[in-house]
């Protein structure tokens, strides 16, 4: 089989909310890129996987069209292409494999500030713009709501202002933007975050298997995204107190102290934030000698 058949191909946003931080996951499992003069694809130096950089709206296409393996996406980009081609008689030709946990954000309801919302039944006759038209049309066939879609694509926040529409179905994230706008989120329709998809298509042996050692480095990465590694000193009878002080750690690590019988080093992988107050309170049972570490990657 030619080489080039077994390099995995990449799907990932060109510029946006999610663009670094795939770059950045995808270089943290051990990939080396390097970009085209035309800025639309990525070469992988030391692993025969390339990045096709494009909208996000193209990325379900692309995967479901087996023109990539792989595509790294908003969930609320993969629910509203499943739906628009369920509606299209289509079949979605991808499956989700890994939630990334970052881009999240919500598609929420929205409507200009002072406007009183009972509910959806607020909705029943009104306009609604949005980008989002599959996703909001199950939402009002859900609630039984007959509601007129205006398609705004863009500042949708604007909408109310220009007269088209009397609601919002759009993004949000901090919810400034609808702030500034003088709009107030009512409801939400799709928590969002984003996530890796990919193909249906049947894969070769080693396309798979580099499928899979990929998503393991990545699930690697994941796992020890906030955790921490603790050293420190203790005394033998403050052992269970201090072993209950550290944050998400299962089984820490024991040795003896040579030539100190009443004191033990400790070793703990913290799968939770260590705040300064951990290490006052750890401190205060009596640990000693504490020094905490990044962990950069981890396969259990």
């Amino acid at each position: 089989m030619d080489s080039s058949e077994q390099r995995i191909r990449i799907a990932v946003q060109n510029s946006g909310r999610l663009t670094d931080h795939s770059r950045d996951l995808l270089e943290r499992c051990g990939l080396k890129l390097t970009q085209s003069k035309n800025q639309l694809f990525c070469y992988g130096e030391n692993m025969p996987i390339d990045l096709l950089l494009v909208r996000d709206d193209d990325i379900p296409g692309l995967v479901s069209d087996d023109v990539c393996d792989l595509g790294i996406v908003g969930l609320n980009v993969v629910e509203e292409k499943r739906l628009a081609f369920e509606n299209d008689g289509r079949k979605a030709l991808f499956k989700q494999v890994c939630e990334l946990d970052f881009g999240h954000c919500r598609l929420s309801l929205a409507a200009p500030e002072g406007e009183e919302f009972h509910g959806p039944e607020s909705l029943v006759n009104k306009r609604i713009a949005t980008s989002y038209v599959e996703l909001l049309k199950k939402y009002l066939k859900k609630k039984n709501v007959a509601a007129e879609i205006v398609y705004f694509s863009g500042a949708v926040e604007i909408a109310p202002q220009l007269g088209i529409a009397d609601y919002i179905c759009d993004l949000v994230s901090t919810g400034s933007t609808l702030t500034a706008n003088g709009l107030a989120e009512v409801d939400v329709l799709l928590e969002s975050e984003a996530v890796i998809i990919q193909t249906k298509a049947p894969l070769n042996v080693a396309k798979q298997a580099l499928i899979d050692r990929i998503l393991q480095r990545l699930d690697g990465v994941l796992q020890v995204r906030e955790s921490k590694y603790i050293m420190l000193h203790a005394p033998r009878a403050a052992l269970a107190e201090i072993r209950a002080l550290l944050p998400g750690s299962e089984a820490p690590t024991v040795i003896p102290l040579e030539g100190v019988p009443d004191k033990v080093a400790i070793h703990a992988v913290c799968t939770e934030t260590v705040f300064w107050e951990t290490l006052e309170n750890l401190k205060a049972a009596g640990a000693s000698s504490l020094l905490v570490l990044p962990v950069e990657k981890m396969l259990a």
